[in-house]
């Protein structure tokens, strides 16, 4: 419901669906990956893929369709000066 409710432009893909489909490309996670997008694009919405760490994640979501991604893969977290 929170789809309807709330002005979102985006929806993620938790990490841990990154990891399994990095493990098992035609596992669940890969379906999981697939329902979002697929619900995504319906909505009008970006997809946004969290912890890509891995060339090979990289390229498989891409495949996916996912073309959003972050991770360490892009670049570490560094810390804010103050």
């Amino acid at each position: 419901s929170y789809l309807h409710r709330f002005p979102l432009h985006a929806l993620k893909i938790d990490r841990s669906f990154v990891t399994d489909l990095a493990h098992d490309p035609d596992g669940g996670s890969a379906a999981v990956v697939r329902a979002i997008l697929a619900l995504a694009n319906s909505l009008g919405m970006e997809v946004i893929a969290e912890g890509i760490e891995f060339e090979g994640q990289r390229e498989l979501l891409l495949g996916l369709g996912c073309t959003f991604g972050q991770g360490y893969l892009f670049g570490e977290p560094v810390a804010v000066e103050g």
